[in-house]
C-alpha cells in the first residue's frame, strides 16, 4: 500500500518518515512554506538515532497527484479545524480504475479529539480511527521531531464508529515495522475518549505555559474532572488511566537531543507558529458540547476554549498568561455559573 499523509506536520511527518523508512511509498501532502521546504529539500527526520533526510514525492492537493492508486490509503493528519477542507478536496480526487476516493479508499483520521472522524464519515466510506501517542514537533518547515523511545508511538487503530477488518490489520502491520506500536482494536474511540481527557490541558499549556506548579496543577484536575463529568452524563466509555498506562509501560520514553528541544505540545505549538487557529474547539470545546447537550456545567473547558482561541485570533505568544491570571478567571468562571434552584412545590 501507499500512504498519502494529507498534513506532514509533526504527526504526519513522524508517521511519514518512518513509514518510509521502513521501505513503504509515502507521499506527503503539506501547504506553504513546509511544502515549498520539503519539494525542495525533503523532509528532515529527527530522533534519538540522529537526522534523517527523506526525499519523497510532495504535493500541496489532489490535482498535483494525478489519479490516485487503488492501493493509496489517505492518512489524515491536520489539526481538526483544517479537516473539513481537506476532506472537502480530496473526497472527490478520481482512482485508476474509477471511482472517488470517497467511494473507494481507506481514510485513517491520525488526529487529537473524536469530531474528523465525524466529518470524515459524512464523505468517506472507509473511515479508521487512531489514537495518537506520538510525542512530535514540528521544528521549522522541512522539519520534524520525534523524540520517543524506543518506540516513535503508539496508535491504537479501528474501523470506525466501531470494529476491525484486514485493511486496518495491514496497516497495523505497516506501522509496527516502521518503529510504532499499533494495536487493531472494535473499539478505537474509547482509546480515543480517553486521549481526549489529557489533552484538555493542551489550552493551558497552550496560554500558561509548562504545567509544574501546584496552581496549574491543580487547574488540570479539575478542568479534567468536568469532561469526566460530561462524559458520564452522556454514556461515554473511555480507558481508564490504569489501562492507558498499563498499555504504554515504559515503550515510549522522551529522549531530548539536540537541535530540536520538544518546546510544547500541539496546541503550544500553533501559537508558537502564530497559525492564526488552534484546535481548542474540538478538545475542551468538545466537553462544553456534551455539557450543554446533557445538563452538565463546564465553565473552565468554557473559558479555556475562549482564550485559546483569542490568543489564536490575535496571534498572542505562547505561555504568555500568567498562571495566577489564569487561576483568578478560573475561579470568576465557576463562581459565575447559575446554581440550581430547587423546584417549585
Amino acid at each position: 500500500m501507499r500512504y498519502v499523509i494529507i498534513g506532514a506536520g509533526a504527526v504526519g511527518g513522524a508517521i511519514g518518515g518512518r513509514l518510509a523508512e521502513a521501505g513503504h511509498d509515502v507521499v506527503l501532502v503539506a501547504r506553504g512554506a513546509h511544502y515549498e521546504a520539503l519539494r525542495a529539500g525533503g523532509l528532515r527526520l529527527m530522533t534519538s538515532e540522529g537526522v534523517r533526510t527523506h526525499r519523497l514525492p510532495t504535493v500541496d492537493g489532489p490535482a498535483a497527484l494525478g489519479a490516485l492508486r487503488a492501493d493509496d490509503v489517505l492518512l489524515l493528519a491536520v489539526k481538526t479545524q483544517d479537516s473539513e477542507a481537506a476532506l472537502a478536496s480530496w473526497g472527490p480526487a478520481p482512482v485508476a480504475g474509477g471511482g472517488t476516493a470517497a467511494e473507494r479508499l481507506p481514510l485513517v483520521c491520525a488526529q487529537n479529539g473524536v469530531e474528523s472522524q465525524r466529518l470524515a464519515l459524512r464523505r468517506f466510506r472507509r473511515v479508521y480511527g487512531v489514537c495518537v501517542w506520538l510525542p512530535a514537533t514540528f521544528v521549522e518547515p522541512g522539519a520534524v521531531a520525534a523524540a520517543g523511545t524506543p518506540l516513535t508511538g503508539i496508535l491504537h487503530l479501528g474501523r470506525y464508529p466501531h470494529g476491525t477488518d484486514e485493511t486496518a490489520r495491514r496497516i497495523a502491520a505497516d506501522l509496527e515495522r516502521s518503529r510504532f506500536e499499533a494495536p487493531v482494536v472494535p473499539d478505537v474511540a474509547r482509546w480515543q475518549y480517553a486521549k481526549l481527557l489529557g489533552n484538555l490541558a493542551n489550552a493551558i499549556e497552550a496560554v500558561s505555559g509548562p504545567l509544574t506548579g501546584e496552581e496549574g496543577l491543580e487547574l488540570v484536575a479539575r478542568v479534567r474532572a468536568e469532561g469526566e463529568a460530561a462524559l458520564a452524563a452522556a454514556g461515554i466509555a473511555y480507558a481508564s488511566e490504569e489501562e492507558q498506562q498499563r498499555v504504554r509501560g515504559d515503550r515510549i520514553s522522551l529522549r531530548p537531543f539536540d537541535g530540536a528541544p520538544r518546546r510544547g505540545g500541539s496546541s503550544w505549538q500553533s501559537l508558537d507558529r502564530a497559525t492564526g487557529t488552534i484546535e481548542a474547539d474540538y478538545l475542551n470545546g468538545e466537553i462544553a458540547l456534551l455539557g450543554r447537550l446533557h445538563g452538565v456545567a463546564t465553565p473552565l473547558n468554557d473559558l479555556l476554549q475562549r482564550l485559546a482561541n483569542a490568543f489564536a485570533r490575535e496571534r498572542r505568544a505562547a505561555g504568555s498568561m500568567p498562571v495566577a491570571e489564569l487561576a483568578r478567571r478560573a475561579a470568576e468562571a465557576v463562581a459565575s455559573v447559575p446554581q440550581e434552584r430547587p423546584p417549585r412545590p
